[in-house]
């Protein structure tokens, strides 16, 4: 084959399909591979002119079609799939050549193959790409992350084909390793709490306030025009006014409420743990889908137990409380991965710019949000902010909302209606905001049936009291 592509993809599924036709809308040739004949042929056919756009299931014919050094992008399960397909290009790439892995690995697993192919003379980078099958065609967020140097081969395809905001690109070189595995990681574990949160303010105006479906879409498309504004507000709109295809009524109304996962909230989850980092309002999202997978013993328990009746509340003051609830959270919720990334970045060497983080996640994103330039500004102004709920902006932003997230909490309890991620983001709130917390009896426990020792308010050192009598 005479002429050579710019840009290689495995994995023509829909996301890969539609990541590599954005490649080709932007200028870059591009050539696909996968062994599903039938995706093979539904790229060439949907892209439409081979000069730009083509694809073979032969691995050789693949790698022989791009320009040196390969650029090669994965966009497979990932798990063991991505190690097969790196053995399977392994024979016939050359030194010099980038592999990216664009799908959710666990961010050791990319530490891993980097290693490993490093020894080979092969570059490997971790890249999220996040925004669905719809950002892949239109611009999605981009997160890379491995080698700088080899970066720079792909960095003009991935400026070209990443969402803009205000005309710059989302998507940034990261850091070194598995940095943008792991951002990736994060930002899903902050997908996860942001969505909990706005089913649960969902179930607070359907409960609470007996909203319509048709209430529910103008209440949402009405914040996702104000400080609201997200990519998730901006789709709960929508799928209020979606009508059922299968029969009578809305949608929504006829979906089981059991809600699945992929793994990367737990991972974002159980690493926060491994740091010391709390994260409350992902951890309980991500147990909330845990407990929604129960359908079959909360129909038991439901009537087991007698529930409280619930009280309607007023539609303008529930609405005006419910606002700010969600909005104070999605503080918290923020706060809370931007500080895991910040500790991460200390721990695992990333070097992690969190303003950069922010700046390229404002579009294309599954978690873009109007708050994200804020964001930006305040990680701007202080490089060494430890948390967010420190800057002086965002101090003004929930001191106007945390007395809604109270009442609407209370009003939760009361009712019967579970609210875990805004009762956890408003204790994380507490908690981080209060100078004396009651741990001291904790330590004086331990010291006490396990002589853990403990530290004192008014002398320096470590103290062990015996406290059994005799």
């Amino acid at each position: 084959m005479d002429k050579k592509y710019d840009f290689g993809l495995v994995g023509l599924g829909v996301m890969g399909r539609n990541f590599i036709l954005n490649v080709a809308d932007n200028g870059f040739t591009a050539f696909g591979n996968d062994l599903d004949k039938e995706k093979v042929d539904a790229l060439i056919k949907e892209g439409g002119d081979t000069s730009k756009v083509n694809a073979s299931t032969d691995n050789k014919v693949f790698l022989e079609a791009l320009s040196k050094p390969r650029k090669i992008m994965l966009l497979v399960p990932a798990g063991k799939v991505v190690d097969i397909v790196i053995e399977s290009l392994l024979p016939n790439l050359d030194e010099g050549d980038l592999i990216i892995d664009g799908g959710n690995s666990f961010y050791t697993d990319t530490d891993r193959r980097e290693s490993y192919l490093a020894k080979k003379g092969i570059n490997f980078f971790g890249a999220g790409v996040s925004g669905g099958a719809k950002g892949a065609r239109r611009g999605p967020s981009i997160m890379p992350g491995g080698n700088k140097e080899a970066y720079q081969h792909v960095k003009p395809i991935f400026e070209a084909v990443a969402a803009k905001y205000q005309g710059e690109p989302c998507v940034t070189y990261l850091g070194p390793k598995s940095a943008g595995n792991y951002v990736k990681m994060v930002h899903n574990g902050i997908e996860y709490g942001l969505m909990q949160l706005t089913s649960e303010i969902y179930d607070v105006l359907k409960k609470g306030g007996d909203y319509t479906n048709d209430e529910l879409h103008a209440t949402f498309h009405k914040w996702n025009a104000g400080r609201l504004q997200s990519f998730l507000v901006e789709i709960t709109s929508e799928i209020f006014e979606q009508e059922d295809d299968l029969g009578d009524g809305r949608l929504v109304d006829k979906i089981l409420d059991k809600a699945k996962q992929k793994g990367t909230g737990k991972w974002t989850s159980q690493n926060a743990m491994d740091l010391g980092i709390p994260v409350p309002t992902i951890d309980v999202a991500v147990s909330m889908r845990e407990i929604s997978a129960l359908k079959e013993e909360r129909i038991k328990a439901d009537e087991l137990y007698d529930r409280p009746i619930v009280k309607h509340m007023n539609k303008g003051p529930l609405e005006k409380m419910t606002e700010e609830a969600l909005y104070f959270s999605f503080i918290m919720t923020y706060a809370q991965g931007l500080h895991q990334l910040a500790d991460a970045s200390r721990e695992y060497g990333y070097e992690l710019d969190i303003a950069e983080i922010a700046k390229i996640w404002r579009a294309g994103c599954i978690i873009r949000a109007g708050l994200l330039a804020d964001i930006t500004e305040a990680f701007r102004a202080d490089d060494s902010l430890p948390n967010l709920l420190l800057s002086p902006t965002f101090v003004k932003k929930v001191q106007g909302t945390v007395d809604s997230a109270r009442e609407l909490v209370a009003f939760g309890a009361i009712n019967g209606i579970p609210l875990p991620g805004l009762s956890n983001s408003l204790t994380y709130f507490d908690a981080y905001t209060s100078s004396r917390l009651p741990l001291n009896l904790i330590q004086a426990q331990r010291d006490y049936f396990g002589s853990h020792t403990y530290e004192r308010l008014d002398k320096e050192g470590i103290f062990h009291t015996e406290w059994e009598k005799e």
